[in-house]
């Protein structure tokens, strides 16, 4: 870390607060009346919004923008001051002053980056496994002959277009804010010379609904491209919510287990489920085969919680990247803040850290496994060690979620 740098913590913080100041003017302006309701949400009412992208990227920035808001807030301070005393109120009218011109002031093209009125809208989805699902039928019916039956933006009107559509498999889905990549679908693309690039879609052709879930599809479609490929999750991705059972007939739902490590069971034919362990909570997902009535064996019955919601396979057979006729045998690991964290493949009888494919960072970049634990036999608990000490963070646009 050089001096130019700001420690990650720090930098966190500093994206939260100014995240957290847009949403709260946002959140005023709507009560008296200046940011109407917009697709279901306050406006932004303004042409610009924080360029987090750049704090993320540019460290020498970062920094001058937290010293000139340091500045700025001693600056209010003494002011203050100045007003409560009777007297020396001209030595910190002065450092007010001082404190204010000679601020590392930031770069205004840096700061700033223009927004649209959704800018700062979030998906009111859930992360569902049924909003996916509808929102791949929405894709495939409207948008998939120019961006693609993968996404990869080649679709078979592709190349009479004025651009080319992007390639939606990899990082680009989370570089952007939500309410942002809502107003593309919603409103269209256009090239710097005007020419439009991506048609819209407007209210008679699609609901504001089934623009989330497409958005929700896209998302989970590129977290299964990018462990396809590269055998990990690059970005954090929740794991879909669905409707479960649990022992004693206590209705949930996956989100409402949130707070427990959860493990997620695609039993293979005939194979026994997995032994209840007191580190997770265990979730069996009942997949029927083709033609099958979706209805649970009595093992899968007697399990800890339950799902036969048939969106439940569909959408993590997309998230892991194989079909879902490949899908039995499979496991997984969701943290207890729910992301998805761990992959068991089929046939591998036991946990082990190498099982860990959403990470903070590289593996030669992580602390040294549980040695104890891994001697033992229990590559669960190293795992589950790994983990909790790498806890991971969705980001979009550059502002913590």
């Amino acid at each position: 870390m050089t001096w130019l740098s700001l420690p990650p913590e720090w930098l966190a913080a500093l994206l939260e607060g100014l995240q957290a100041t847009q949403q709260g003017l946002r959140t005023l302006l709507h009560a008296v009346g200046l940011a109407p309701d917009v697709h279901g949400q306050p406006a932004w009412p303004f042409a610009h919004r924080v360029a987090a992208e750049m704090l993320v990227v540019d460290a020498g920035h970062a920094r001058r923008v937290l010293l000139s808001l340091l500045c700025v807030g001693v600056a209010l301070l003494a002011l203050a001051t100045s007003a409560a005393w009777r007297r020396g109120r001209k030595p910190l009218w002065w450092l007010a002053a001082a404190l204010v011109v000679f601020a590392p002031w930031p770069h205004r093209h840096l700061l700033l980056t223009p927004a649209v009125t959704t800018s700062l809208h979030q998906s009111p989805t859930g992360f569902t496994a049924q909003g996916i699902v509808r929102g791949q039928a929405v894709y495939q019916q409207h948008c998939v002959r120019c961006h693609g039956a993968s996404a990869n933006g080649e679709g078979p009107d592709a190349a009479r277009l004025a651009m080319w559509p992007p390639n939606l498999n990899g990082a680009l889905l989370w570089k952007r804010l939500d309410g942002e990549l809502f107003w593309r679908v919603r409103h269209g693309m256009q090239g710097r010379n005007g020419a439009q690039t991506m048609p819209g879609f407007d209210t008679t052709q699609l609901t504001d609904a089934q623009v989330w879930e497409v958005l929700d599809y896209l998302q989970a479609h590129a977290a299964g491209q990018m462990l396809r490929e590269s055998g990990t999750w690059d970005r954090p991705v929740r794991l879909p919510d669905v409707a479960v059972l649990c022992r004693q007939g206590r209705q949930h739902t996956a989100r409402s287990l949130v707070g427990q490590r959860l493990r997620v069971v695609l039993p293979g034919s005939g194979s026994p489920l997995p032994a209840d362990d007191p580190r997770l909570v265990s979730l069996v997902v009942a997949h029927p085969g083709p033609g099958a009535p979706h209805t649970p064996d009595a093992a899968a019955a007697d399990a800890e919680c339950l799902t036969t919601d048939t969106a439940a396979p569909l959408a993590l057979a997309l998230v892991l990247g194989v079909p879902a006729s490949d899908l039995p045998g499979h496991q997984l690991i969701a943290d207890r803040a729910g992301w998805l964290r761990a992959r068991g493949q089929p046939g591998k009888a036991a946990w082990s850290e190498d099982d860990l494919v959403c990470r903070t960072a590289p593996a030669a970049q992580l602390p040294s496994a549980d040695v104890a634990a891994n001697a033992a036999g229990d590559g669960l608990q190293a795992l589950i060690r790994r983990m909790d000490a790498e806890p991971v963070r969705l980001v979009r646009g550059g502002f913590p979620h």
